[in-house]
């Protein structure tokens, strides 16, 4: 968690002209993130506003809101469209089995049942709940939504994504005076809220499991 703290602050440097770079690879590691789950896009906003608080905020804030939520846009807009050509393909896709392995049955049928009951609402929702973009994503596709109306419920769900993940660094920024202490803080409550759920679930399995014996 320290090395990953310690890598990022290169996101946000302090130069001018690092900056120049820095925003441009804050911008493709969330992109590449909402394409592939490789990257920790929401530790890694977090710890770019942790950087920007210390150093020229407001403006670099802003600079990481600005940079974080379109990339998450572009990339949400890429994977759909990618799942879309899919649909349309006799023979399927990579990218739609791909996500189709990363949302569960159990999580995909909620999804759908919630698209059907309150639809944008659900998907402006589903980028501030952990895994919860790909099933709702899935469920958009499978109801054929077009680009256009997936696009319009993603552009709020992307800001309200930004805003969650920076206000997490500010806090983090704002409760240490260096700006490592603050990254590792922002780092950890980053990992923490996107673990709980997953946590919780499988001790609410583990729970009737051990009444049962």
């Amino acid at each position: 968690m320290i090395r990953l703290a310690a890598a990022v602050t290169s996101v946000v440097p302090a130069e001018p002209t690092q900056q120049a770079l820095g925003y441009p690879s804050l911008f493709l590691l969330v992109l590449i993130g909402a394409l592939v789950p490789v990257v920790p896009t929401g530790a890694l906003v977090s710890s770019a506003a942790v950087v920007a608080f210390h150093r020229t905020a407001p403006f670099s804030l802003a600079l990481v809101f600005v940079t974080a939520s379109l990339a998450a846009f572009l990339g949400d807009a890429m994977l759909y469209w990618l799942g879309r050509r899919g649909l349309r393909s006799k023979n399927g896709s990579r990218w739609l089995e791909a996500i189709r392995a990363r949302a569960p049955e159990e999580r995909l049928g909620q999804a759908q049942d919630r698209l059907a009951d309150h639809g944008v609402a659900v998907l402006v929702l589903s980028r501030l709940v952990p895994a919860g973009r790909i099933p709702v994503m899935l469920a958009c596709l499978l109801a054929r939504w077009p680009l256009r109306r997936f696009a319009r419920g993603n552009l709020p769900a992307c800001l309200a994504w930004a805003v969650t993940y920076q206000l997490i660094g500010i806090l983090g920024g704002s409760l240490f005076e260096e700006p490592w202490e603050g990254l590792v803080a922002a780092v950890a409550l980053t990992v923490l809220l996107s673990t709980a759920p997953t946590a919780w679930r499988r001790l609410r399995r583990l729970i009737p499991a051990h009444r049962s014996d």
